[in-house]
C-alpha cells in the first residue's frame, strides 16, 4: 500500500463522520433553512459513495446492505405517505398538519410534522442514492470484466 494510499484512507475515516453529521444538520434543520430531506439525504449518500471509492465497492456493501437499503428505500416514502393521510383520517386534506390533534400549538404541530416528513424524505433519498451508485459500479465492473 502506497503512502498516498494510507493518506486517502486516513482522510476519508475523518472525513465521512463530518460528512454524515453535515447531512442530518440539513435534514433536522430542513424546515427552518436551506435544504431539507432531499439534500441531506444525497450528502448523507455521498459519504457512503466516497467510503465505495477509497475502500471498495464490498466493503461498503458490508456497510449498507441490500436488505438495509430496501427497508430505508420503503420506509422514507411510507412514513411520508402516512403523515399525508393523517391530515385526512382527522378531517383535513393531504399533508395538512394543522389539525393532526396533538398536543401542542398548530404552528409547533407543523413544524413537527414537516421535520419528521424531511427525515423520511432524507432516508429515502439517502438509499436509493446509494443503491443506484451500486447498480451503477457494479455494472460498470461487469463492462470492465467483459472487455478483459
Amino acid at each position: 500500500m502506497s503512502l498516498l494510499s494510507v493518506i486517502v484512507r486516513t482522510a476519508t475515516r475523518w472525513l465521512i463522520p463530518f460528512m454524515q453529521l453535515f447531512g442530518l444538520y440539513v435534514i433536522i434543520h430542513g424546515h427552518a433553512s436551506p435544504g431539507g430531506g432531499f439534500q441531506g439525504g444525497v450528502i448523507v449518500a455521498t459519504s457512503m459513495i466516497l467510503y465505495a471509492i477509497v475502500f471498495g465497492l464490498s466493503a461498503a456493501r458490508k456497510r449498507a446492505t441490500q436488505r438495509l437499503r430496501l427497508v430505508m428505500e420503503s420506509a422514507g416514502p411510507l412514513i411520508y405517505a402516512l403523515i399525508g393521510v393523517l391530515g385526512i383520517l382527522v378531517g383535513g386534506v393531504f399533508l395538512e398538519y394543522r389539525i393532526i390533534p396533538l398536543p401542542y400549538e398548530p404552528h409547533i404541530t407543523s413544524e413537527i410534522m414537516i421535520s419528521i416528513i424531511e427525515i423520511a424524505i432524507g432516508i429515502g433519498v439517502m438509499a436509493l442514492c446509494i443503491t443506484m451508485f451500486y447498480a451503477l459500479a457494479a455494472e460498470e465492473a461487469l463492462a470492465a470484466e467483459e472487455v478483459k
